[in-house]
């Protein structure tokens, strides 16, 4: 559930504000699309301008995405884009800058999502008759401007702060007819028991990759073996390349191992979180590296799985046996989930980095979840359950439902982190448009006449040719 500033008809009835925390979003959302054809020039904002390709573009997206293009759309899509280039405009006046190294990492973190829409690095180099670094560039202007206007309206916002009063008055403004309805929502904990594998398995893993670096010394193609045998399906398919990254992008032991080697050159075995890896050298470029690497992941055989749940089946008559032990302390002490065990053992939802789940976002996430928690009560914990861990482990694991609201009109005694977020949002857009109207005659304006009678929310103090 999302309280959209603009539900809120008497409070939100001004576009501007809902529009300015979904610029960045949708800046996102168009991403690499096809390189713009300069054709004419719109709107000037200091030195920046706005061309009639921008605006096509992006109406192509609405158009591809379902979202409703009416006859003020250009001139919401102009009025948005006005906006952004008069925060780059202040932040080159404010010095404030963005690293390489920033934009590096925006740049690769788009190919990747892009290279796993489209299927794979040749696609995407077959669909712009370009090569990934030749991509890079052509965008990289793009992704800087994206970056400082982030920068920018962090910069507006980032003294934004919410009293427990700004949220009682942000709730009692809300019309009582426009309160969203609250579906059911989970509070879920787990305690993890992933198998250790066993040292003779640890071995027959590397004994294989031992055998890999002999033959790759004896003149076999390490891409070919990597197609051949890497359960890293991303890569294996692309003859084990990863593609330019920096060491940030790289789990630790992978990226210490990579950075040292010379072209070519083959690493010693490397343990990581995913399993054992070889890794061949391509390429570097700066601090950025081509790397392709072959990964065998050790199984868990069927006896460690079953004392794994042997286990938790020994944990839960604890916590049934031991009042003060409780679901929480179980895990601390023995869930091997890194990422919950120190919450005990409380999940935290990836979409609104909340600790409440509605129901079918927990089956998208989870579904085998999702079937286990629909057959438990409140506080009760399931039996040890097989699951599949992110990074393909099996595993097996205890379930608890700490709680599950009923379906309800938004409170603030329920809500109250909900509400507290929307009106943060709601500040941080007042915020923004003080700030637009105090710097928006600082530069130079310019709209070209074809959107001269654009009912546009700002007054913009027009210059005329």
């Amino acid at each position: 559930m999302q309280y959209e500033a603009e539900k809120h008809r008497n409070m939100m009835n001004h576009r501007l504000r809902s529009r300015l925390t979904i610029i960045m979003a949708m800046i996102g959302s168009v991403g690499f699309a096809q390189p713009q054809t300069i054709d004419k020039v719109i709107a000037v904002i200091g030195e920046k301008v706005v061309l009639h390709s921008d605006i096509e573009e992006q109406v192509d997206q609405m158009t591809l995405s379902d979202m409703k293009v009416t006859e003020n759309t250009r001139c919401e899509l102009v009025e948005d884009l006005m906006y952004q280039k008069l925060f780059v405009t202040q932040a080159k006046a404010d010095s404030i800058e963005v690293t390489e190294e920033q934009v590096e990492q925006e740049l690769s973190r788009r190919l990747r999502y892009f290279i796993s829409q489209i299927g794979s690095e040749e696609e995407l180099v077959k669909f712009y008759g370009k090569t990934l670094d030749q991509i890079k560039e052509d965008f990289r202007d793009e992704v800087e401007e994206i970056l400082l206007i982030q920068s920018m309206q962090q910069n507006v916002v980032g003294a934004v702060r919410v009293s427990p009063a700004d949220v009682r008055e942000f709730y009692a403004q809300i019309p009582k007819d426009s309160l969203p309805y609250i579906n059911s929502q989970a509070r879920v904990a787990q305690v993890v028991q992933l198998p250790p594998v066993s040292k003779e398995e640890e071995e027959r893993i590397k004994e294989k990759l031992r055998g890999f670096q002999e033959r790759v010394k004896n003149g076999e193609d390490f891409g070919t073996l990597a197609y051949l045998y890497s359960a890293d399906p991303g890569s294996a398919a692309q003859n084990g390349e990863l593609g330019f990254m920096d060491r940030t992008e790289l789990v630790v032991e992978f990226a210490n191992a990579a950075i040292g080697l010379q072209k070519d050159e083959v690493s010693d075995i490397v343990k990581t979180q995913f399993g054992f890896h070889l890794i061949q050298m391509i390429d570097r470029k700066g601090d950025r590296i081509n790397v392709r690497h072959i990964l065998l992941i050790p199984q868990t055989s069927a006896t460690d799985l079953q004392k794994a749940r042997a286990k938790l089946d020994s944990i839960k008559a604890q916590i049934a046996a031991v009042d003060t032990f409780g679901f929480s302390n179980a895990a601390l002490e023995f869930s091997t989930d890194k990422e919950t065990r120190m919450n005990g053992g409380e999940m935290i939802n990836p979409v609104d980095g909340t600790n409440l789940f509605e129901l079918e976002t927990l089956g998208q996430i989870d579904r085998s979840l999702l079937f286990t928690v629909q057959k438990l009560n409140p506080g009760e914990i399931s039996d040890p359950e097989l699951f599949e861990t992110l990074d393909g482990k099996r595993a097996y694991r205890l379930v608890q439902l700490k709680e599950i609201t009923k379906p309800h009109v938004a409170n603030l005694k329920d809500d109250y982190s909900r509400l507290q977020e929307s009106t943060k949002r709601k500040k941080e857009n007042e915020r923004l448009e003080e700030w637009i109207e105090e710097h928006k005659n600082s530069a130079y304006i310019w709209v070209d006449d074809s959107y001269a009678s654009c009912p546009f929310q700002t007054k913009w103090e027009i210059a005329v040719r």
